[in-house]
């Protein structure tokens, strides 16, 4: 973390809070004393939030990717319900 930010600073500078947490990396917000929030920018979100895997990988690495699960519809109709 590049600088720790007092909340009424990051407050009374935000722009400039904005303009570092894109340039230079995350920035830190404390509330008296205290670490209470890093803010980063989109792209660092991004980047964290991101899957690691698309569902069709995931699925293949699963446990249950080398099992053989049929997948075919049933096509037969629902049910009659009363209403």
């Amino acid at each position: 973390m590049n600088h720790v930010w007092q909340l009424q600073e990051a407050k009374n500078k935000f722009s400039h809070l904005v303009e570092c947490a894109q340039h230079e990396g995350p920035q830190v917000v404390s509330k008296h004393g205290k670490e209470a929030v890093v803010v980063l920018s989109a792209e660092d979100y991004k980047k964290l939030t991101k899957p690691k895997l698309n569902l069709f990988d995931f699925m293949q690495k699963s446990p249950l990717g080398s099992e053989n699960i049929d997948l075919t519809r049933d096509k037969t109709p629902p049910r009659d319900v009363a209403l």
